[in-house]
């Protein structure tokens, strides 16, 4: 998380069917070296143990206001934590929290709280969708509380609709991006991400073996570190990231018409996709019949999207990827000068493509820079607190 100190959250659990999600947010949550201290309602022991969440965190779980000799256990908790999620959230409970009341240790920990608070919402859809409840969560937006989903989908009753809380790897995402510095607040960042395809017929095409992972991570770093984030994406199977302008392209000329549309009023243009150098002169609206003789395709150069952004009179901070087989020093550092671009990072495309982990190394004025080998949504943090610190160094010239 490369954050200066362990964070430490306490994760309120209440009487709702979601509750056995809590159990793989608090394992994803102490993966990310994140201290959590389960705090549950008497209701919420009925559909998951505190053994079980102990076992899971190391720490003993909260339950009763008199578990220490003093009867303080709500204000340790909430001066200990750097925020408090409540995950699953019943509608009672978001009842309580709107209108301030405190008779358990739960509720009585968030009333006493001095740091932000989280909810992830969890109930049926009629239950959701009621007048009140929707008055009790407007005014806990009011209060300045985070209401992290639901989503809608198949609930436990059986019925369909909103109300399902998130899941636990998208809720672990949100509570890690709470802890990430704004370092792009206020700044317009557009991304280009996953592969281009660009067709021969009306079955067959040229594509890459792009996955659009390192993009689409960069896009979720960016939005964790407040910027306004335009995603320009070729055909990828990942799902788009949460609170991004998401624009689906295929091919290349689509992309770059997309780019352009964007780029104007984009303070930072990072082009991370795999874009396809040539595309087919004349392709076949139909399918292109076999032939003993063989195939012959006329192929003629895409446009330069990077090199088109980076020429512009007045362009965004530009950051560009290379991906290559060897040489890497040599070729990426080249590449930089061609585009006459800040920054550029590149990678071997045999140890990145497709996988969830990479190792990145940055090319600027200063020199060569070795991001390690990690996630790679981790590396898309230190690739961007990186060019944030150059992008404002920039601006101020």
């Amino acid at each position: 998380m490369n954050m200066a100190q362990t964070k430490r959250i306490v994760l309120g659990i209440t009487g709702g069917i979601a509750a056995y999600k809590a159990a793989e947010l608090a394992r994803l949550l102490v993966k990310l070296d994140i201290e959590v201290q389960v705090a549950m309602t008497e209701a919420a022991t009925h559909f998951i143990t505190p053994a079980t969440m102990r076992a899971l965190t190391g720490q003993p779980v909260l339950i009763d206001q008199w578990q220490d000799d003093k009867g303080m256990a709500h204000i340790h908790a909430s001066r200990l934590a750097d925020a408090i999620v409540i995950a699953p959230a019943t509608a009672d409970f978001i009842a309580k929290l709107a209108h301030g009341l405190a008779n358990d240790l739960l509720s009585t920990l968030c009333l006493a709280r001095d740091c932000p608070l989280l909810v992830a919402p969890a109930m049926n859809k009629q239950m959701w969708s009621n007048a009140a409840m929707q008055r009790n969560l407007q005014q806990l937006i009011s209060d300045g509380v985070t209401v992290l989903g639901p989503s809608s989908g198949i609930q436990a009753c059986g019925e369909e609709g909103m109300g399902r809380m998130l899941e636990a790897e998208t809720l672990a995402q949100d509570i890690v991006a709470l802890f990430q510095p704004k370092l792009l607040a206020g700044i317009n960042i557009l991304i280009t991400a996953g592969p281009t395809y660009e067709a021969i017929d009306a079955v067959r095409g040229i594509t890459n073996r792009s996955s659009g992972k390192m993009g689409y991570a960069i896009a979720q770093a960016a939005l964790e570190m407040g910027a306004a984030v335009t995603l320009v994406s070729g055909p990828t199977a990942l799902p788009q990231p949460n609170g991004a302008n998401t624009v689906n392209v295929t091919s290349a000329a689509e992309m770059f018409e997309a780019v352009k549309h964007q780029a104007a009023r984009s303070d930072m243009f990072i082009a991370v996709a795999a874009v396809a150098d040539y595309r087919v002169a004349q392709p076949s609206e139909q399918k292109i019949k076999k032939s003993d003789t063989g195939l012959t395709l006329e192929l003629i150069p895409n446009p330069d999207i990077l090199a088109y952004v980076a020429s512009l009179p007045k362009p965004p901070f530009c950051v560009g990827f290379a991906a290559e087989s060897e040489k890497l020093s040599e070729y990426a550092a080249t590449k930089r000068r061609k585009k006459n671009i800040p920054l550029l990072a590149a990678n071997l495309a045999q140890n990145a493509i497709g996988s969830d982990d990479n190792e990145l190394v940055l090319f600027d004025d200063a020199g060569e820079h070795v991001l390690p080998r990690a996630d790679k949504l981790a590396l898309a943090r230190a690739l961007l607190r990186h060019a944030a610190v150059l992008y404002r160094k920039g601006s101020k010239q």
